[in-house]
Order: structure tokens, then sequence, then C-alpha cells
């Protein structure tokens, strides 16, 4: 009965039943209704991301768009389109990562029709004009030199910049700081962005909530069905092997604790084998609050007062990181030298089983545990859906979670952390530790 119990694959991790339907332009419906009374969230992920700026010069244009988005058409103006959310008692946002603009809107099931019908209308026939290009180029600018006000942001700036020598990562969503200044002037290149990615083969709505699948396709049918195929497919380019570490360092002007960064080069996000999901635990069993690491250098030591882990999770080969900040100038060797030393020992041995398994626990849990109401569910859905245009891709995942050894995960370590693929940034104020 034992060995039955453990050939049982495990239960879905997404729990819910969606239909998945494809309108003959290429715009994909991803309807999920939930057990959740009366609300619904609508999702729309756009497949471009920082990732699509391939071309020198306009970085910084996917996040753009995730401004313009709003400043109305024909039919709604900016302020109408506000006002119709704000009389239905919804929420409308938006957000930009390296691959892919989400924008949402929660609201009552009864609104469903107005705001299928609403977003339609700005992806078809989103207007601005040169002025309020500008005006908005210059909004973002601001933006950026915000986040350039925080040195965790300067520190990853110069991790990608670092890190890459080719691929459109090298950038941030926010873009590099002399394409942000020269937007102002880039008005129509921005009509020609909004027309090569604002289409429908590269769009997926994700419906959640209290609503029929028929009526959700009907209506996607209605409002979005006319919408033209575009042509256009970026080439994106292909990150050359790293053949040696890479370092770099950041003067802070401003008071700070030190901070590092050591980050290596990984796979693309992969639901097909064990690759994605060995990183994710390793992540966790090396860098997480329960690892001996975070014991030994936050707890026991207190050399420095944060350690995470991030691994690959994008369409393209990225980055594992490990951040860290130091309470010490003089004790920033000391920490990279914990860290790498902790690298190498997953690379030469296995884990142990038993904490392994427990990570496995955990990440599936923590993920159900999320999925607690229906913008949640299509938030989570969202993130998946714009790496593979499917839910089910989730379910892959954590099946290749459910199957993870040991030896899976010292192999994924000596695999993709080596000293060829590594980076390492830091940064400090100035004269620190002088």
């Amino acid at each position: 009965m034992v060995a039955e119990a453990a050939q049982t694959p495990p239960q879905k991790i997404f729990p819910y039943a969606y239909s998945q339907d494809d309108l003959p332009n290429g715009l994909r419906v991803v309807t999920v209704p939930t057990d959740f009374p009366n609300i619904v969230a609508v999702y729309i992920v756009v497949q471009t991301g920082s990732r699509n700026e391939v071309e020198p010069g306009h970085t910084g244009f996917a996040h753009l768009f995730e401004h313009l988005m709003f400043k109305g058409t024909e039919k709604y103006s900016q302020a109408q389109y506000n006002d119709a959310i704000k009389r239905m008692g919804g929420a409308s946002n938006a957000f930009t990562t390296s691959d892919f603009t989400c924008f949402y809107t929660v609201f009552s099931k009864e609104d469903l029709p107005a705001v299928l019908a609403m977003e339609a209308d700005r992806f078809r026939n989103l207007k601005y004009s040169e002025a309020e290009f500008k005006t908005e180029t210059l909004a973002v600018l601001g933006e950026y030199n915000k986040n350039a006000s925080n040195p965790f942001q300067k520190l990853n700036e110069a991790l990608l910049d670092t890190a890459y020598s080719t691929h459109t990562y090298k950038h941030t969503t926010m873009g590099f700081l002399k394409d942000v200044e020269d937007m102002p002037n880039q008005y129509e290149y921005s009509q020609k962005f909004f027309s090569r990615y604002y289409r429908p083969e590269y769009v997926t709505i994700i419906v959640a909530g209290d609503v029929k699948t028929k009526a959700v396709r009907d209506l996607a049918a209605k409002d979005w069905g006319a919408w033209k195929r575009g042509d256009y497919k970026p080439k994106i380019p292909v990150e050359p092997v790293q053949d040696g570490p890479r370092t770099s360092h950041v003067a802070w002007s401003g008071p700070t604790l030190p901070l590092l960064a050591i980050a290596y080069k990984g796979p693309a996000y992969d639901d097909a084998t064990k690759d994605t999901a060995a990183l994710d635990a390793l992540s966790y069993l090396a860098f997480s609050e329960n690892s001996e690491l975070y014991q030994k250098l936050i707890i026991q030591e207190q050399k420095a007062d944060a350690l995470y882990a991030s691994s690959p999770n994008q369409a393209d080969p990225s980055l594992f990181q490990v951040l860290a900040r130091v309470k010490k100038a003089e004790d920033v060797e000391y920490v990279r030298g914990q860290i790498l030393a902790t690298v190498q020992q997953f690379r030469e041995k296995p884990v142990d089983g038993a904490r392994l398994d427990a990570v496995r626990k955990h990440l599936r849990y923590e993920l159900a545990l999320r999925m607690d109401n229906s913008e949640t569910v299509a938030q989570v859905a969202a993130g998946y859906v714009a790496l593979r245009r499917t839910p089910d891709t989730m379910n892959k995942l954590f099946d290749q979670y459910a199957h993870l050894t040991p030896q899976d995960v010292q192999r994924a370590a000596a695999k993709y952390l080596t000293e060829n693929a590594r980076t390492i940034v830091t940064l400090d104020a100035v004269g620190a530790g002088k």
C-alpha cells in the first residue's frame, strides 16, 4: 500500500477547472469559474516586457505603455474610463516585468460585459496626443529617478548590466537612463511599438471568479474578435556563454549598509525538465530563513540583516541570485566567502532528503494558500500564463517538484552555479571601510 501511495500522482496545484479558448485572431481566453461569490478579476497578459526591447536606444517602452494604456480612446476618455470603474466600485491597475505587461481589473460580476468592452476598446483604439505622450514620459523619468534613490534598485541595475552582454535582460524594466531621458522625442516610435506588440497573438485574457464559461466566451468573441492579428516577431538576441567570473562595484553617494549580490547564469523556465524546480528548491534550502547559512549570518553571528535568493523563472535563460545586506563594510568579504562556500557545498553533495521533502511541501502549500480569492487566482495564473499561455504549466512544474531527488538538486547546482557563470556586484557608501 505504501508503494502504491508513493506512485499516486499529486493533486493538481491549480485546483480550478478552467476553459481555454483561442479566437481566430490568436487571442486566448482563459476562464476560471471559482466558488467565491460576486467578484470577478480580469487579468490581461501582454507577452511584451523589457525582453522585447530589442532596438538600441528604445529601452523602457514596455513599462511606458503600462502608463499610456490608461490615456483613453475616442469612445472612453481617461476620465470616462476612471469614472466607469469608480461607479462599479472596482479597481484597475497594471504592472510590467521583463517578460510581460499585465493589466488587471477587479469588480462585481454584473459589470463583466462593460469591463470587457472597455478593455477591448483601449487595446484596439488607444489614442494619445504628442503632448500627453511627452507628459507621461517625464512622469516615467521621475519614476526612474525615484527608484534610483534606492540602493537595492541601483545594485540590481548594475548586476544585470554586468551579467549580460547581449540579451535584453541586460536592462531593467525601467530601461537605461539615457533612453528614458530621450523618450519625449520618441512619439512616432511609441506608435510603432504599440502597433507591433498590442496585438491579439500576444494577449491572453484571464477571467476568474463568479462567471459562466459560455458567457465569457461569447463576450470575448463579440468585443475582441474583430481585433486584427499582427505580423511582427522580435529577434531576441541570444546571450553567449559566459566564459569567466565578472565583478562590479557601485559607490553609493548616500548613507547605506553594504549590499552584496552574487548571481549565476541559469536556464530558461522549463516545466518539462527538473532544472527550474531544482534551482527553486535550492534557493530555499541554501538561503531561506530556515537555512543553515541564514541562521549563522543573521541570527548567530549577526553579520548581515538580510539574506535571500531568487531562482530563474523567465522566458529566456536568467539569473540565480543571492542578495545580502551586510552590517559592516569590513564583513563583506566574509559574507561573500560564506555564500560561495555554501554554493560549493550544494555542488559537492546531495541535500538531506527530509529537508528537500519539507521544502517541496512548503512551496506547494505556500502557493495553494495564496489562491484564497478570485483576484489572487487570476494573479497567480497570470504569472504562469505569461510563460506558457496556459495555467496547466503550473501543474507540470509542480509535478517536477514532486519527483525531485537530492541528486537532482546537486546536479542543478553543479551544472549552473559555476565560477565561470558567476557575477558579483557590491555596493557601499563612498569611503566606507576606508
